[in-house]
């Protein structure tokens, strides 16, 4: 078995791992003696799965946690020897291996990093993570299908594990001070949140959505609370879509529906939402990113690793005579961040931060499993409510891929 393997639970429970001829089952790993601190202020081990070619490592989740003074990096395991020999000098492993499996079997870490992009593999990796007592971070997407995000957060609960979503953007600093700023009513009672995505060619409307979409919905719902009901129309090539138009993404993440995409959300909190991804408009709607509709004033999140932020307030418009003016937010620290708090290192930096501190202090974390499965469930309620042509309850009550042929 490689780490492309799918290990589905059944064959990891009832074959286990069979190492140099020794059969290790998932019940040598208790999950709790895993899940807290070592005494006597040890380091946490960990570990990182990734696989050259299949996704790869993602956005810098092979080198997350070099140099933390509480983080001793065991091991690496990749199923292609030249890309592991490379992982393994960038993470300073000093053991590499070609299965996952047996990673986990032989070096029993308490964090291990699940680097692939492609989310075909994301269930079986994080599975038997969790399986082997293990907390674990996974690149985003979470999953393909809610049933497994579902399964993936029970386990984890039942296990008192920790699961984070590399949804970095809520912990950047700029949207840290936003949230605070709008809390203390910068923009007034917030109304409406406008999303678009990269809307670039060779992936607009349905793809767009699922790659990149899911952190802007994870920042609307960071904003604006929980999913009520979601409304869409999608389109491809000019007409709307139907069940036979849905087809595999360019990677591995599952199957996706549309060049086009208008769709429309209603928050608990009374917020309307909106995400668009229309290659026309790439070049009107500019950087994809959001922007936030207030009854005293606007803000736009320039989307980036380190996100620019702009305000227009009410007052300052109708005393210009309706002049539109964009200034920076006050007191935003983004701009002033040094060079080493910024890029993908330092936004995994402050993910693995917190995530540290959720295990120690038995807290959620801020880019927890289930904020990342709530962040799916949007997508994934879009391309339902846009081949139903009708409004769609949230939760969704269909935990299935939407466009998969099973119901």
């Amino acid at each position: 078995m490689d780490a492309g393997t799918t290990l589905d639970r059944r064959g990891f429970l009832q074959r286990g791992l069979t190492l140099g001829g020794v059969a290790v089952l998932s019940s040598c790993f208790p999950a709790e003696a895993q899940a807290d601190r070592p005494a006597g202020g040890s380091r946490f081990s960990a570990a990182i799965i990734g696989h050259t070619g299949r996704g790869d490592y993602g956005h810098g989740l092979d080198v997350i946690f070099n140099g933390h003074p509480d983080v001793e990096v065991r091991a690496v395991a990749d199923p292609d020897p030249t890309g592991r020999a490379q992982a393994q000098t960038r993470c300073h492993a000093p053991r590499s291996y070609a299965e996952y499996g047996e990673l986990l079997a032989t070096e029993r870490p308490q964090l291990v990093a699940v680097g692939p992009r492609h989310t075909d593999q994301h269930h079986a990796i994080v599975s038997a993570v969790l399986r082997s007592g293990a907390h674990v971070i996974v690149e985003k997407p979470f999953t393909q299908t809610l049933a497994e995000a579902d399964e993936l957060n029970a386990l984890a609960q039942k296990s008192n594990l920790q699961i984070v979503v590399a949804h970095q953007l809520r912990l950047a600093p700029s949207i840290q001070h936003l949230k605070r700023k709008l809390d203390e009513g910068l923009i007034g009672r917030l109304v409406a949140i406008q999303a678009h995505g990269k809307q670039d060619d060779r992936r607009a409307g349905g793809e767009d959505m699922i790659v990149l979409g899911t952190h802007l919905f994870d920042l609307m719902r960071y904003l604006a609370g929980d999913v009520a009901s979601a409304t869409a129309q999608i389109w491809q090539r000019g007409r709307e879509v139907m069940k036979s138009d849905a087809h595999a993404a360019s990677e591995a993440i599952g199957l996706v529906l549309g060049d086009e995409i208008e769709a429309q959300f209603q928050f608990r909190s009374g917020v309307t939402g909106a995400f668009t991804s229309r290659g026309r408009l790439r070049e009107t709607l500019g950087p994809w990113g959001l922007t936030l509709l207030g009854d005293q004033g606007v803000v736009r999140i320039l989307w980036e690793i380190d996100p620019r932020i702009l305000l227009r307030q009410n007052a300052a418009w109708k005393a210009e005579a309706g002049t539109e003016r964009w200034i920076p937010l006050a007191g935003d620290p983004g701009p002033s961040l040094p060079a080493d708090q910024r890029g993908f290192p330092a936004a995994n930096r402050r993910v693995l931060e917190d995530w540290l501190g959720a295990i120690r202090e038995r807290r959620p974390p801020a880019c927890s499993g289930v904020d990342g499965a709530k962040a799916l469930e949007m997508a994934l309620g879009v391309f339902q409510a846009g081949l139903e042509r009708a409004r769609v309850p949230f939760p969704l009550a269909r935990r299935k891929h939407p466009l998969a042929t099973e119901i």
